[in-house]
């Protein structure tokens, strides 16, 4: 039996919660070997950018 088809065949056995789950790590295993110069802070800039540009923020550093 070759490894997809035990896969297959665990997965056929677990509830439906648990094959998302499955199914969540295997696309998080996929995405994470194809992104071998993985830059973590460029992924973050758009999320915290959110905060960082605001007028508050300016006011805070416009004196440095």
């Amino acid at each position: 039996m070759s490894t997809r088809e035990l896969i297959e065949k665990e997965i056929v056995a677990l509830p439906e919660t648990l094959q998302r789950e499955v199914y969540d790590f295997a696309r998080f295993l996929r995405h994470k070997s194809a992104e071998e110069n993985f830059n973590g802070l460029l992924l973050s800039e758009t999320a915290l950018a959110r905060d960082w540009n605001t007028p508050e923020e300016d006011k805070a550093w416009a004196s440095l």
